[in-house]
């Protein structure tokens, strides 16, 4: 197996890493400017227009919003087994109310490299949710620690399965597109426009990548999409790979999504310094040797 990663180079890396932080920072801007009222699809018009005017070229997806009980993905299925997306996936018409938590999703593409985000907030306080996003701290270092051994990824994607069973969550990242809990995401080659094309919110030029490693990889014995299923059943292959834990419980969502770096014998993530770290420190739950601090790249 040689995927397209295998000879990623540090400033391959430091460049993934700008857009992850330009994402994040979209995302954090975004979250900052909210109030009641506020519906879906205006959170996601604000976050297309802060990378518009950052100069975002292309996108694995444009962004999403969901709000409320949505961001359990209540009655969301990505994919329907006939009817292919279902459109109350994308951004809707549910006003954001004070309590409510709320998830903001990103996918910008600069100059050929991509980065892939999940944001969670709440407008107010809501102790649910606190609560998820407390717990998503031990799937960020169980996910890291099982590819660092080298576990195949559907082990990786069960083990996640039963750490939701045992703290009472429905593992929502199963209403993905195919169950996805992680997908890869690969250079692009940059041509220079300004601006590329996108079909139902999804970038032609990510998707097509995505759908060329997944032709390689049937033929090679690997999967781009990491899930249960039997095709993810090998070990984690080197290259970048978009994680997303999404947990749902009495109507609350929460999750978090960033990039993880596998290598030949390794893996780690690909930056720290993001939101959801952040959080953990300033409420005293990130350990002090955490297992799956970032390697920075030499």
């Amino acid at each position: 197996m040689n995927p397209n990663h295998a000879s990623l180079q540090p400033q391959d890396l430091e460049r993934f890493a700008a857009v992850q932080r330009l994402a994040y920072r979209c995302a954090e801007t975004v979250a900052a400017e909210l109030q009641p009222g506020m519906t879906e699809r205006d959170a996601a018009a604000r976050m297309q227009a802060f990378f518009d005017a950052e100069g975002v070229d292309d996108c694995f997806h444009r962004p999403f919003a969901w709000f409320g009980d949505r961001t359990a993905f209540r009655g969301l299925i990505g994919v329907r087994a006939l009817g292919g997306f279902n459109p109350a996936f994308y951004p809707g018409l549910r006003r954001l109310e004070t309590g409510m938590p709320f998830i903001l999703d990103c996918a910008p593409s600069v100059r050929g490299y991509t980065a892939d985000i999940g944001y969670c907030g709440v407008l107010g306080e809501n102790r649910l949710l606190d609560k998820l996003m407390d717990d998503l701290l031990e799937y960020r270092m169980l996910i890291v620690s099982m590819a660092k051994q080298r576990r195949p990824l559907a082990e990786i994607s069960r083990a996640v399965d039963r750490l939701c069973a045992r703290h009472g969550y429905e593992p929502r990242h199963k209403a993905y597109p195919f169950e996805t809990l992680a997908h890869r995401v690969e250079t692009l080659q940059d041509d220079g426009k300004a601006r590329h094309h996108s079909v139902a919110r999804f970038g032609l030029r990510n998707v097509t990548e995505l759908a060329r490693d997944a032709f390689k990889g049937r033929r090679e014995g690997w999967s781009p999409i990491w899930n249960s299923g039997a095709r993810s059943e090998h070990p984690p292959t080197p290259g970048l790979w978009a994680v997303e834990p999404h947990l749902g419980f009495r109507g609350v969502g929460a999750k978090w999504e960033e990039l993880l770096v596998v290598t030949e014998d390794d893996a780690f993530w690909l930056d720290d310094d993001v939101p959801h770290v952040r959080r953990w420190q300033q409420r005293g739950l990130w350990p002090a040797t955490p297992a799956d601090t970032n390697r920075k790249a030499a």
